[in-house]
């Protein structure tokens, strides 16, 4: 009986720990208040490179190397942002995947050639131990990301 009481605590403990230090702020305090919609982002990217806005959603994915970046979902079915942060600066835990979260920061515009394009997949694919075609890439590409300052995970 003894040990199955411990056995049960420590998977208790376990399960308990998993999620311990996800939630909360994450780098700078956010300063707005009004949320921008991620689909407005997207149909309307011109208008917001370079200005600081505040979206949520859910976090989709989160960098299983560093926690240096992660995937927020839209307002809109299908459709996700990617939060990318300064190394070290921000890390989030990979525990935070499925959380919401409040995220501020700063719109870019990433622009890569062909060869750009490739080798930015390859290191996509090298981090989640994925095979990659290169032959899949077409051209060169433009993406938009947000460059993130400042979290809430809740």
């Amino acid at each position: 009986m003894r040990t199955l009481f411990i056995v049960f605590s420590l998977l208790v403990l376990s399960s308990m720990t998993s999620y311990a230090g996800v939630e909360g702020a994450y780098g700078n305090a956010l300063t707005l208040s009004e949320v921008t919609p991620v689909s407005a982002i997207h149909e309307s990217p011109q208008k917001y490179i370079g200005k600081r806005v505040l979206v949520e959603g859910i976090i989709l994915e989160v960098c299983a190397a560093r926690g240096c970046w992660i995937y927020l979902s839209s307002d809109r079915p299908f459709e996700k942002m990617r939060v990318k942060v300064i190394d070290g600066e921000i890390v989030f835990p990979m525990g935070a995947q499925g959380h919401m979260a409040k995220v501020e920061g700063v719109v870019q515009e990433m622009r890569r050639s062909k060869e750009e394009v490739i080798q930015w997949k390859k290191h996509l694919a090298d981090e989640k131990g994925a095979k990659f075609d290169p032959s899949t890439v077409t051209g060169p590409e433009v993406t938009y990301r947000l460059r993130g300052l400042g979290a809430v995970i809740e």
